[in-house]
């Protein structure tokens, strides 16, 4: 299926217009709002036609210091047709939250957990959403772009650039 075809059957199925088409829509990936994430990955994974049943990746991003959003992106890709599309979804610093589709897709557990704990995004109905990566009491969230490194942790010095580490 090409990508036109799957945000025609997006969009026959879902609200007229969730999601935009058009010349100037880019081609790559779509835009969903994060208030109709859950049910849309739903559709998205079990729907025959599309049937998106790998979940390749998920990736958290920080649009800047300056900016008020962060990001999540989810790779999909189905094995049965042979298709695949980026899903972006845009969420407020100030309440970063998302569905989480651990239940849809079982290997988002390990990665909704990794950008919970890179980003601070929370996943809502993540059955055991903690950090993954950094010690539990770790501080903030390492790979915001406004994030502080700490010199010390529990006293032990932490270095900010290990050499020879290639």
């Amino acid at each position: 299926m090409q990508f036109v075809e799957i945000i025609d059957t997006i969009n026959t199925n879902f609200k007229r217009g969730l999601i935009p088409t058009g010349e100037d829509v880019p081609r790559d990936h779509i835009r969903v709002p994060y208030g109709v994430w859950d049910g849309l990955a739903a559709f998205l994974r079990h729907e025959e036609t599309l049937k998106f049943d790998s979940l390749m990746c998920i990736t958290g991003i920080d649009e800047g210091p300056e900016e008020e959003n962060l990001g999540v992106i989810y790779n999909l890709h189905s094995m049965t047709h042979g298709h695949k599309v980026e899903v972006r979804i845009r969420v407020r610093k100030s309440n970063p939250v998302v569905p989480s589709v651990e239940q849809i897709w079982r290997i988002a557990d390990w990665f909704e957990r990794e950008v919970y704990d890179m980003y601070g995004i929370k996943f809502e109905g993540h059955r055991d959403l903690r950090r993954i990566l950094l010690p539990d009491d770790w501080e903030g969230y390492p790979l915001r772009k406004d994030y502080v490194f700490p010199d010390t942790w529990h006293g032990i010095v932490v270095p900010k650039v290990k050499e020879g580490w290639e």
